[in-house]
């Protein structure tokens, strides 16, 4: 089956509720290849939620999310394997295997797959250590040891692993100081220029968003309130998009981003 031409993602009309509880209502969004889309919305608006649907961790309670065409909730085990394969997924705080060194974290992916030989594995893991701009001198090292900007990049390396088309950041520079998260959002750009990555990012960080984003879907009210580049979002009148982007903080960020306000 090829997969030429259609979107990365596709959600539509996908609800979700935890008991009585309502956590989206009829959102309906596409990711096109090649972009990266940022998902804003307050705490509690589901924007990881809606990640973990993307990848098939949680169930909506009604709609549906295509990925590469491909139904992620209606495929068989074997079949979402297969789309988990070509996704990459940096979680919030890296979520390292405290248990596991910075090498084997980054290598659980590879040996999952039970195709590779450990030389094969060893080179691929320092190659991806190398790509986030980490000596393999810290290859043995355990998480407890890392400085919270190592996490990020070793996290991002593991999510790196298999070489995804698609890639989910769940607050990426989220902990890190602004100098961190500068140089974590060069690194980012940099992957997305020379591997032509897809990337579906969540986060409350605006200078984060402002340098990544080629468009952006704000989730508040339960529902997709604005979906468009920066500009397009900003424009939208509801008092959630006022306060996030033309408050104090806002301004300040995308000001020094070059955004008409």
């Amino acid at each position: 089956m090829t997969t030429s031409g259609v979107n990365a993602v596709e959600v539509e009309d996908l609800h979700s509720r935890f008991g009585s509880h309502v956590i989206h209502e009829d959102i309906n969004l596409s990711v096109k290849r090649g972009e990266v889309l940022g998902l804003v919305g307050s705490s509690g608006s589901g924007k990881t939620v809606l990640l973990r649907q993307m990848l098939g961790l949680e169930m909506p309670s009604q709609g549906s999310v295509r990925i590469f065409g491909q139904s992620v909730h209606k495929s068989d085990r074997s079949e979402l394997q297969q789309i988990r394969n070509r996704c990459g997924v940096l979680f919030q705080k890296g979520a390292l295997f405290s248990a596991l060194s910075v090498f084997d974290n980054i290598a659980l992916p590879m040996r999952e797959l039970h195709t590779l030989n450990e030389t094969m594995v060893r080179d691929l893991v320092m190659l991806k250590l190398e790509m986030v701009e980490i000596g393999s001198q810290h290859a043995n090292k355990m998480p407890a040891e890392l400085s919270g900007g190592m996490i990020k990049r070793i996290a991002l390396a593991r999510a790196m692993a298999l070489n995804p088309e698609l890639l989910f950041l769940d607050e990426p520079t989220s902990g890190l100081d602004p100098v961190l998260s500068e140089g974590f959002v060069n690194l980012i750009q940099a992957l997305r220029r020379e591997l032509t990555l897809t990337i579906v990012m969540a986060t409350h960080d605006l200078d984060t968003l402002a340098a990544l984003s080629d468009r952006v879907a704000v989730l508040a009210d339960q529902r997709l309130l604005a979906l468009g580049n920066l500009q397009e979002v900003m424009s939208t009148k509801h008092p959630f998009i006022t306060k996030f982007f033309l408050g104090d903080r806002g301004k300040k960020a995308l000001g020094s981003n070059g955004y008409i306000l």
